[in-house]
């Protein structure tokens, strides 16, 4: 058996004394990767992979999520601050579904399902329902909030006043609520948000006003309700109303600055002016209701006849004799008519009615809140090359020119401004600006002679670098070509100390098998010597 062991051993010895010291080098390499490479396989597949399953929980809920899991055998892990459960990627699902059938978790608040835990045969008293109630009620509150998009964590506390029965509805105390919530990392509610957490709460607790809720984050910013309840929506609105403005009124002067600097570049060149524009905006929302009546036809005017109507009356009789004595006697009737023959009698009556229609016209009128009430232009203007200040004629041309802008602007500004006044409201300035020594000797960046020498020194420095590159490739070319000196490698074999010529045979011959190089080398060194 031994020497079977020792057979097979050196028959391994030889067979690994044939591979040469860089194939065994890459064997041993080879073969231990591969070793390595199974183990972290075995030890990857092998290992149990653990996902988070319960997350934010406080010590109640966390204690007995591991009691139910421990009573189950399924395995967790708990994290260093003992709110987040992880159990095996496999069970998570099942593991969810159980505990919250049990409902086990609570988020640290107990609801309403508390009245069917603990309930005693006998019932409980007044002031033992009453605690167990409000108690219940701020439980259910939290976990409403708790719902809500944002928020991680709440609580409440609600005083729940005792109930008259003398009094009203009406009259009764109302009751209050204290509420504070945390919401998640990089969370910002709107104000539709917290209106809704204000309704939530509202809603839930009866005979509660909006304006008796107090709510805050936890890091003590006070939250505001909109509307009839609250402030804070107005405050907001108010808020933003004003940035809005703001920002209109620097867009707008921002666009004046823009416009006139790019007119005026034209005619004083590129970057040689600069512009400051101050306006004031009148931001007042004005709505208009008129109610107009018109003629349809203006030259007379009238409206259209929808109706006419005209009557006419005519009479024609024949006069009676009057009695009596006439005469002017004690007796007689001073200008009493005497009796005569009678004369015809005729009466004529008409009337025309015409009803005419007109135009109504109604117009709701909303006036732009954007009007421009008073803007000021000032430019700087740097002179020509050579000069110190503008001439007058084109200082004069600039000022009119920001004149005419200015009077477009305030055209609806309501108030009618004179030519001089206007030109109160601009200003042109001459002066060179910093920095501009480069311009007054002729060269500055955008000029194309400094790009045309810079161009030339760039080309300049690219020739010299591939003239050096080129000169060290050579060089290394010609090293190269410039055959070393082969130095004679002598044979070891003394044929001094040979006499036999069978001998000196026998050592060439295992000369020419063991080492073929020394064979040549020895062969090339005698016919060198002849």
């Amino acid at each position: 058996m031994n020497e079977r062991i020792a057979q097979y051993r050196d028959t391994l010895t030889g067979y690994w004394n044939r591979f040469s010291k860089k194939q065994k080098t890459l064997l041993i390499s080879t073969v231990s990767i591969i070793l390595l490479a199974i183990i972290l396989l075995t030890v990857q597949f092998s290992k149990t992979e653990y996902d988070v399953a319960f997350t934010n929980l406080d010590s109640s809920d966390a204690a007995g999520i591991i009691t139910y899991l421990e009573s189950s055998g399924v395995p967790y892990k708990l994290s260093t601050d003992g709110s987040s459960i992880s159990v095996p990627s496999k069970n998570v699902a099942r593991v969810k579904v159980d505990i919250g059938s049990q409902g086990i978790v609570q988020n640290g608040s107990i609801g309403l399902e508390s009245f069917n835990e603990n309930s005693s045969l006998i019932g409980m008293t007044d002031n033992e329902f009453s605690v167990k109630y409000k108690k219940a009620l701020n439980g259910e509150v939290e976990q409403l909030l708790k719902s809500m998009k944002g928020v991680n964590n709440a609580k409440v506390l609600i005083n729940l006043p005792a109930e008259n029965v003398f009094a009203s509805p009406s009259e009764q105390e109302k009751a209050s609520a204290s509420v504070v919530v945390s919401f998640k990392p990089g969370y910002r509610p709107t104000q539709e948000a917290i209106d809704g957490y204000f309704n939530l709460i509202k809603t839930s607790v009866p005979n509660l006003p909006i304006e008796n809720i107090s709510l805050s984050s936890s890091d003590d910013n006070v939250l505001l309700a909109s509307g009839e309840g609250g402030s804070g929506g107005k405050i907001a609105s108010l808020t933003t109303a004003v940035q809005e403005n703001m920002a209109l009124q620097k867009k707008f002067e921002s666009d004046v600055r823009q416009s006139v600097k790019q007119f005026l570049s034209k005619l004083t060149g590129p970057e040689k002016v600069e512009v400051l524009v101050a306006s004031t905006l009148n931001f007042d929302q004005v709505t208009q209701k008129d109610n107009l009546v018109t003629p349809v036809d203006t030259e007379n005017m009238k409206g259209i006849e929808i109706s006419a109507q005209k009557i006419q009356k005519s009479y024609t009789g024949q006069a009676n004799g009057v009695g009596g004595i006439a005469g002017t006697g004690e007796q007689d009737v001073p200008g009493y008519p005497s009796a005569g023959t009678g004369n015809g009698s005729s009466s004529e009556e008409s009337s025309s009615t015409i009803n005419y229609e007109v135009n109504h016209i109604t117009k709701d009128i909303v006036a732009s809140p954007y009007v421009v009430k008073d803007l000021t232009i000032n430019a700087v203007v740097e002179p020509p090359n050579g000069q110190q200040t503008l001439d007058p004629a084109t200082e004069s041309a600039i000022q009119t020119i920001l004149a005419n802008i200015v009077g477009s602007y305030l055209a609806d500004s309501g108030t009618t401004y004179t030519d001089a006044e206007l030109q109160r409201k601009v200003a042109v300035y001459s002066q060179p600006f910093h920095g501009t020594e480069q311009n007054a000797s002729g060269l500055s960046l955008s000029s194309p002679l400094v790009w045309g020498v810079g161009a030339a020194a760039l080309l300049a420095i690219a020739g010299i670098i591939f003239l050096i590159v080129r000169r060290n490739r050579n060089q290394e070319i010609e090293e190269e070509e410039i055959p070393m000196p082969l130095t004679p490698e002598f044979p070891s074999i003394n044929l001094e100390s040979v006499t036999n010529e069978n001998q000196v045979r026998k050592q060439l011959e295992t000369l020419a098998k063991k080492k073929p190089d020394e064979f040549v080398n020895l062969l090339r060194t005698w016919l060198a010597d002849e």
